[in-house]
């Protein structure tokens, strides 16, 4: 069974989301995906076989004020409005709506990763709690501390999926995966740093001592993560696909030229993950 991860990050989505429309075009689908923040929206596209879908979200819709601006956080406490982008954008009745119906009918088994803000934990969603016109999951899994304030599911508050698992590979074997492709929004070699603005994380998120450790810890787990995924791409079961330039694009900044150039080299790197699965069939 193959599975593929997405790791999410921001902006930094679209090079994942140039990959999965080249995947569309060679008919190319996965027994299993897993997405974390922006890439769990990137896989809902993908798997619903929506070319070019994620790529407007990202290129267009994100310079929005709607979409995130300080207007938001004044308003609604959260710079960026999830309600806006996957509910007013997404529905039904919406500007590029989910083609839902294509999505619940795909072969692929889907999750979403999101953390509760109470426990500090990881809550993987099965897809199956995904309806059509409500994407509450996904919101869950997007959303940014500090940049939004926490997505309440059934009375639970969540954070953005990254926070408790940044690189969800181990769930998709023990999801019965027994190749894995994962999909990095960095280069496979960058170490991350330790977290900045921590004082005001644990000021704004003092009610979630738990998460705030998370966060913390969240580079050396990140860390040990992709140092492990190497060793695993050694014996088969893995295989990496990173960006070699990320063209200065972070979790929240915004650049035309190089949000494009981000997406091109994800679309060209889409060949390598057709190449891997040739080998193993």
């Amino acid at each position: 069974m193959t599975g593929i991860v997405d790791v999410g990050g921001g902006m930094r989505g679209i090079y994942p989301a140039g990959i999965f429309d080249y995947l569309i075009e060679k008919g190319i689908t996965f027994d299993y995906a897993i997405g974390v923040s922006a890439g769990s929206a990137n896989l809902v596209s993908y798997i619903a076989k929506q070319h070019r879908r994620n790529f407007h979200f990202y290129y267009e819709y994100a310079f929005r004020k709607e979409y995130m601006s300080m207007k938001n956080y004044i308003r609604k406490g959260s710079y960026i409005d999830l309600d806006y982008i996957y509910s007013e954008l997404s529905d039904e009745t919406g500007e590029n709506p989910v083609d839902y119906d294509t999505f619940s009918k795909a072969e692929s088994r889907f999750s979403v990763v999101a953390t509760n803000a109470l426990t500090g934990e990881a809550r993987y969603f099965d897809g199956k709690e995904m309806k059509k016109n409500n994407y509450d999951i996904l919101k869950a899994s997007c959303c940014v501390p500090l940049a939004c304030k926490p997505y309440v599911i059934d009375g639970i508050p969540y954070y953005d999926g990254g926070v408790a698992e940044p690189v969800p590979y181990r769930k998709a074997f023990e999801d019965g995966c027994d190749k894995v492709v994962v999909v990095l929004t960095r280069p496979r070699d960058y170490l991350k740093g330790n977290q900045e603005n921590m004082l005001m994380i644990k000021h704004k998120l003092r009610k979630y001592p738990e998460t705030v450790k998370k966060i913390y810890n969240r580079n050396m787990k990140y860390n040990k993560d992709v140092k492990e995924l190497k060793e695993l791409e050694k014996t088969g079961k893995v295989f990496i696909v990173a960006p070699e330039n990320c063209f200065g694009i972070n979790t929240l900044k915004k650049e035309k030229k190089a949000m494009k150039l981000f997406y091109e080299e994800g679309y060209k790197d889409g060949i390598k993950i057709e190449k891997f699965l040739k080998s193993i069939n």
